[in-house]
Parts: structure tokens; C-alpha cells; sequence
């Protein structure tokens, strides 16, 4: 059963038992369907708007719970023409409250922005762990282990996620594709110095990422 469908029969379980009023939000990894679901499932006077904590590992069930799993996270909730503006306030607070900042995205782009940074690299991650033999795999260590470790998580939570977000994980796909071709022919022409700046530039980009991390969480 994929992701539309479970938030779909969730949806209509609920919906009937909902006061009015009654504010719904969720935690699902892709937005466009889940949002889409609620606004044609939910009862007229339920108020939904939808939400991504980041947050967790790729492990899941109860016994990996944290009590700081929320602090210093960021949450996106993926408002729309049809959000109410109270509820969209109310479910804000609710994810500051424990910890998150929030970050506003159409579910349009949020499934595209995530794709990119999230769904892209879970893929990568099982690729590299895929196409290695048991000899190689002998000899990995901690830097492989790191790279991979995402390649750990529940196989049915990510075919649901990668299927839900196909569209966006082909396109990611391609994109990747031409890098790699990019970064081939650089290797095959032996081009030292690009190889050697674009490393740089890449080396750059990632320890200003740190840093801003670890700057949001110090704020």
C-alpha cells in the first residue's frame, strides 16, 4: 500500500470522529499527494495544513525516541490557497513549541527541494551499497559507512516516498546523470586543475553548510 493510500484511509478513518474545527496536521516525508488527500477527504469544516519535521534517523519504532529529537530541527509546513490562516499559526507554534524552526513551502516545492537533498541521496546511498562485491564491501570503512548510512532504513517506508515523489526522483536522476558525465570526461581528459578547483569549490560549499548548521543551532 503506497503513501497516498495509507494518508488516504487514515483521512477517511478519522474524518467522520473530527469535531469542527478540529485542526489535522501530519509528518510525511512528500506533500503534494497527503495535501491533495486531506483537502478532498477531510470534512469542509476540518482544518488541514500539512508538515514536514526534520527530523530523526533513518531508523524508525518507538525504541530510537529522543528527547531532543525536535531541538534545533527545522519543520516545513506546506500551506495552500485553501489554508486556514488560524490553523496554519496554530500548527506553527505547535513545532516551536518543542523545539523546530519553521520553514513556509508550497507542497509543490517542497517535494522537489526535499527530493534533492533527501530522496536523491537515500537513493545514491543504496546504489553505492548495491553495486559493490563482498570483497570491497570487506574492506569499508568508517568514511563508507557514513556515506551509506542512510541505506539502513525501512525498504517499504522509502518505495512508498520514492514512488509518491517519482516525477521529481527521475528528474534528480538525470541531473546527477550529467554530473557524472561532467565529472567522467573530466577524468578521462585528465584535467588535474579542474578536477582539482572543482573539488575545491565543492569542499568550500559544504563546510559553509556546516557551519550555518551549527550557527542555527547555537541561535
Amino acid at each position: 500500500m503506497y503513501a497516498g493510500r495509507i494518508f488516504e484511509s487514515i483521512l477517511k478513518a478519522i474524518g467522520p470522529k473530527l469535531k469542527d474545527g478540529a485542526i489535522v496536521t501530519d509528518v510525511g516525508s512528500t506533500k503534494r499527494s497527503v495535501v491533495r488527500i486531506a483537502e478532498q477527504t477531510l470534512p469542509p469544516t476540518t482544518r488541514f495544513v500539512g508538515s514536514h519535521p526534520m527530523a530523526g534517523s533513518e531508523k524508525r519504532g518507538i525504541e530510537f525516541a529522543r528527547a531532543d529529537l525536535f531541538q534545533g530541527a527545522r519543520c516545513i509546513v506546506t500551506p495552500t490557497a485553501k489554508t486556514d490562516p488560524a490553523a496554519l499559526i496554530a500548527v506553527e507554534e505547535f513545532w516551536r513549541m518543542i523545539g523546530m524552526s519553521i520553514v513556509k513551502l508550497s507542497p509543490e516545492d517542497h517535494d522537489r527541494l526535499i527530493c534533492d537533498i533527501s530522496h536523491l541521496p537515500h537513493a545514491l546511498a543504496a546504489l553505492l551499497v548495491d553495486m559493490q562485491d563482498d570483497a570491497a564491501l570487506a574492506l569499508a570503512g568508517k568514511g563508507f559507512l557514513d556515506t551509506t548510512r542512510v541505506a539502513g532504513g525501512d525498504g517499504g517506508l522509502w518505495r512508498d516516498i520514492f514512488l509518491d515523489n517519482a516525477d521529481n526522483l527521475s528528474a534528480a536522476i538525470d541531473r546527477l546523470r550529467s554530473r557524472l558525465d561532467d565529472l567522467s570526461s573530466k577524468l578521462k581528459s585528465n584535467h588535474a586543475d579542474a578536477l582539482k578547483t572543482w573539488l575545491d569549490t565543492v569542499a568550500a560549499r559544504r563546510t559553509k553548510l556546516l557551519a550555518d548548521k551549527l550557527k542555527e543551532l547555537e541561535s
